[in-house]
């Protein structure tokens, strides 16, 4: 197979004693030969210069900025394996080292990362091209680094040509959990995910909505920037502005940036929040101008500088407010402060950086605390030259220890330990003392934990590993799609839902009373059955409509109101069923109102007139004769119902609600707009029937045949009766068959008044059509009103005390029906007989019954 090689270049390494680069080992910054190697990358340098040349010619320059919290952590992790190696852990496999100065610039770790890709025991450092790199040994097993998270994501691509293992102590973006686009990274500390959203729950509970936001200008600082985002409108948290400044202090804009961002904060006088998502060298900068400008704000730190000591002891700091830091969780660290104690003991033969540091403090010992540390961090390396032969070798044991920065110092040795514990599993069948025993790439199940599989996150336990977790399911409306997740991702809206352990979000189902639901079907044959019969009794009466049945009914016009407003009745149940609209939810109430106002109404004139036409009280009647005004009774009360509606329709209009009570659903469904309009609207319907249900029990002892008040008085008990279930069981019931609820009520209260008022007459005028004649009615209506005149009469008359009794009878020829379908019937009442003061004629009867009959 064709392949291409080549040669990795000779590098600079800055303020080496021997500045010029003769071999590729002069690259490297520390290192220690063991049978397995394992490959450092950390930021020791806060910068790379970049003179003029470096654009003529492709050159790696020398590094300036020394960072000593980034040089702890590279002696915690040669601090680590020297413990390993010490420890029974790897039975006698050794482990070593190459650590490389990234200098905080991606294309210094690039170039570092080509080293460790080399063929291992190669003469030359040879990257071989291949197809398939399943049998390719590289230099090294494994990667502890980078510092940052841009750093980390360019890396950890080249790195994952050969799929080996980068264990970061410090990269915290959360696009790094992506194992799609980063195959081969791990790290031993949690994504910004937890920081920000703990950040935004900190602000909104403190009460804070405006603040700023300033962030570092490389991928670490528009992820952390992107999530800090979400997180702040999830908590109703404003950002007022948001400052990007350059990630590399060799960027010649960075100073006028930094000037531009304070002056920002200074202008916004509202704000006084600031969230800082930047370097420790950034933040440095930042704080030192900040201090020059008196501002004087909260800040809120992320991890990177939370903790940092150069931060905290910058004179003046106090000035600038009061600073809140998120960091990381630590463990035990006391060995490496034993380490840290002896360490000028140590040989700086393949320590650069510890010669290097060595060299500082020779050059900077005169001066104080924070003088000294400025020093360290500004020294350049003329001055290093210029100085390091005439100062003797000085050693300060308080310096280190007290620039520890605990949180990533454990980190870093978690890393190590972890890639141990990965290389003891691979080692259990392995002679590793042999290099090419196994490949980066290859896997064993030697965890603390198992995997977390999509569906699951993993759950910290009390270890102070974070490498020991346990794997919980995703909880409801949360979902995890990739393995070892930190968390589960929420559902993006209402609109969708997840079930527990789930690895995807599903939209909900859209729930209504659909035309094709069983339920809905039924109804709506009740209701097409009750039109049948509303077209069926108006077909009887029209073709029976000069019978005195119907002529009784109030003839032909009032039944035809009565029966169009039951039909309209049934049709507002059409409105209730399939998805809701607009159109839908403002009009079926409306109509179901008005058409019931206007039955009803039409009920209670038929009931006023039943009870004038056979009342024999005398006030009564004329209480009656006020009242009955059929058109305008009809008109005022169905007019009530229309305003009521109208004012409900235009202020408090119902309208479509999606009702999200359902966990996996959604319920679409009309909300009333305003109960209150709701209830007036059925409590008016209520009073009118209250109203005519009185009316119809006076009446309720009519002749027999003609008994239509004792039908009206049932039909309204059963309205009642309806509505009066209906209320608690509206109120309790929820879901896609609430309307239906409505619907049975009214189907109840209409086929209950419906049949009441018109299934009586129907009989008749079917089945006893010998009753259904004008003789047969007179003949009723002449028996019932000479009982109730006899009745009335008897009651009333006024005897003298000395006088004999005298009584009332009823002529013989009434009992003849004969007699009394000629209208031969009367009273004998003796003469000058009073009945309430007015004599009480002979034909009583007769003018009685042409009355009634004259009145229906």
């Amino acid at each position: 197979m064709a392949f291409v090689s080549f040669l990795i270049p000779c590098f600079v390494i800055g303020t080496d004693i021997a500045f010029s680069c003769q071999n590729t080992d002069d690259f490297v910054g520390a290192s220690s030969p063991g049978d397995i190697v394992i490959g450092g990358l950390f930021a020791v340098h806060s910068e790379m210069l970049h003179p003029e040349e470096h654009f003529i010619k492709p050159v790696i320059q020398n590094c300036a900025g020394f960072e000593i919290q980034i040089f702890l952590q590279t002696l915690a992790m040669i601090h680590a394996i020297e413990m390993i190696n010490n420890s029974t852990l790897l039975s006698g496999v050794t482990l070593g080292y190459e650590i490389y100065d990234t200098c905080a610039e991606v294309t210094k770790a690039m170039a570092s990362a080509l080293r460790f890709l080399a063929k291992f025991n190669s003469s030359n450092d040879v990257v071989e091209f291949k197809c398939n790199y399943s049998d390719y040994i590289p230099r090294i097993k494994a990667v502890t680094g980078a510092s940052y998270s841009e750093v980390s994501m360019a890396v950890s691509r080249l790195l994952a040509l050969q799929l080996i293992p980068q264990v970061s102590p410090a990269s915290s973006a959360e696009i790094l959990s992506d194992k799609i686009r980063f195959p081969s990274f791990f790290r031993t500390i949690p994504s910004d995910f937890h920081q920000t959203r703990a950040m935004a729950h900190l602000i909104c509970e403190s009460g804070w909505n405006w603040i700023g936001v300033i962030a570092t200008d490389d991928d670490n600082g528009r992820f952390a920037l992107e999530s800090f985002g979400v997180q702040a409108m999830a908590n109703n948290v404003c950002i007022a502005f948001k400052e990007m400044l350059p990630a590399y202090l060799s960027d010649n804009t960075f100073h006028t940036k930094v000037d531009h961002a304070v002056e920002k904060i200074v202008k916004e006088t509202k704000v006084n929040v600031i969230v800082v998502f930047m370097r420790q060298f950034h933040v440095l900068k930042l704080f030192k101008k900040a201090i020059e400008r008196n501002v004087n704000k909260t800040w809120i730190a992320s991890d990177n500088w939370s903790a940092a000591v150069k931060i905290s002891t910058i004179p003046n700091i106090r000035q600038l407010g009061t600073i809140v830091g998120f960091g990381f969780k630590s463990g035990d660290i006391s060995t490496f402060q034993d380490f840290l104690r002896n360490l000028h003991e140590k040989p700086t033969d393949n320590n650069k950086f510890l010669h290097e540091y060595i060299m500082l403090l020779s050059v900077c010992a005169h001066l104080e605390y924070h003088d000294f540390q400025t020093c360290i961090s500004n020294q350049s390396q003329d001055d290093l030259l210029q100085n390091v032969e005439n100062n003797h070798q000085i050693w300060r044991d308080d310096f280190l220890n007290a620039n520890i920065e605990p949180g990533f110092i454990h980190s870093t040795i978690l890393a190590v330990y972890a890639i141990a514990h990965a290389i003891k599993g691979q080692c259990k069948d392995r002679n590793c003392k042999d290099p090419s025993a196994f490949a980066p790439w290859q896997k064993v199940q030697s965890t603390c934990s198992q995997h977390c599989r999509p569906g699951q996150m993993k759950k910290v336990t009390e270890s102070p590993h974070t490498c020991c977790y346990e794997c919980v399911y995703c909880p409801e409306n949360h979902y995890s799609n990739q393995t070892d997740m930190d968390y589960c991702y929420r559902c993006n809206n209402k609109t969708y839902w997840a079930p527990v352990n789930s690895t995807t979000c599903y939209r909900k189902t859209i729930h209504f009373l659909a035309w094709t639901d069983w339920f809905a079907i039924f109804l709506l044959l009740l209701s097409a059955f009750g039109v049948v019969l509303v077209l069926s009794i108006s077909v009887i009466f029209t073709k029976n409509l000069n019978t005195p049945v119907v002529k009784a009914s109030g003839g032909l016009t009032v039944c035809y109101i009565i029966l169009f407003s039951h039909f309209l009745i049934f049709l507002s149940t059409v409105f209730f069923i399939d998805e809701p609209t607009e159109f839908k939810c403002k009009t079926r109430q409306a109509l179901f109102g008005i058409s019931f106002a206007l039955c009803i109404s039409c009920i209670l004139i038929k009931s006023l007139k039943i009870l004038l036409a056979f009342s024999f009280d005398p006030k009564l009647r004329n209480f009656l004769k006020c009242m009955y005004k059929p058109i305008p009774t009809v008109v005022a009360c169905t007019g009530i119902q229309v305003i009521i509606c109208t004012f409900w329709l235009i202020f408090r209009t119902p309208f479509v609600k999606q009702n999200f009570s359902i966990p996996r659903a959604i319920i679409l469904e009309c909300n009333e707009g305003s109960i209150v309009a709701f209830g007036i609207m059925l409590g008016y319907i209520a009073a009118l029937a209250f109203v005519c249900f009185i009316f119809a029990f006076k009446g309720r002892k009519l002749p027999e045949n003609y008994n239509e008040a004792k039908f009206i008085t049932f039909g309204m008990l059963i309205y009642f009766i309806a509505w009066i279930v209906f209320i608690p069981v509206y109120a309790t019931t929820f879901g896609k068959y609430l309307p239906a609820v409505e619907i049975i009520v009214v189907l109840i209260s209409n086929y209950g008044i419906l049949c009441c008022t018109f299934f009586p007459k129907c009989y008749i005028i079917i089945y006893k059509q010998e009753t259904n004649t004008k003789s047969a009615f007179l003949k009723m209506v002449y028996t019932y009103s000479s009982k109730s005149a006899g009745s009335v009469a008897v009651s009333q008359f006024s005897l003298d005390s000395k006088s004999s009794s005298s009584r009332a009878t009823i002529s013989d020829s009434c009992k003849s029906e004969k007699n009394s379908a000629n209208g031969n019937c009367h009273f004998q009442v003796p003469e000058q007989r009073l009945i309430k003061g007015e004599v009480l004629p002979k034909n009583t009867a007769r003018t009685v019954a042409r009355k009634r009959l004259s009145s229906i």
